[in-house]
């Protein structure tokens, strides 16, 4: 788990981003704190999506992710590192590429509903290259976009 800053109209709001072992984005939440009761509120949202529950929680050193730990998740171990958590951070530069492109957030409601729907895109059509031959890694991209051709001929009928 990680978080970022983001500006929105000039005020400064966190975009909170847990990512599991893979890279692959699990939630994004947008909110205008950093408090105990932000990472609670994210705690929760994370944990009524997953399927499980994780044995271990990777993040940075911000105190307000022990206090929803222990809440929330007292029997799962909690690592605290500023390089175990590489994954989550590199996990943000998708995001800074696309608040680019579109000049900025204009609400903290965009952003969410844009970053949610984007993370799962880009899962979805960048797969781990490094991780996998030319020719695995051409299959999987001609399969993403032969199921987003045939998701969106479902919903678009010619």
């Amino acid at each position: 788990m990680d978080e970022v800053f983001i500006r929105i109209r000039g005020v400064q709001h966190d975009l909170w981003r847990a990512v599991d072992q893979d890279g692959v984005a699990l939630d994004i939440l947008v909110q205008a704190r950093r408090d105990a009761n932000a990472a609670k509120r994210f705690f929760k949202r994370l944990l009524k999506g997953l399927q499980y529950v994780p044995w271990v929680i990777v993040t940075d050193k911000l105190r307000s992710y022990g206090v929803a730990q222990r809440h929330l998740l007292p029997g799962v171990e909690h690592r605290q590192s500023r390089y175990l958590n590489n994954r989550a951070e590199n996990s943000h530069r998708p995001t800074r590429r696309r608040e680019r492109q579109m000049q900025r957030f204009k609400s903290p409601e965009q952003a969410q509903g844009f970053l949610f729907a984007h993370a799962f895109i880009h899962g979805h059509f960048h797969p781990r290259r490094h991780l996998m031959a030319a020719i695995a890694c051409r299959a999987v991209r001609s399969t993403a976009f032969n199921v987003w051709q045939q998701a969106t001929r479902a919903q678009h009928p010619p």
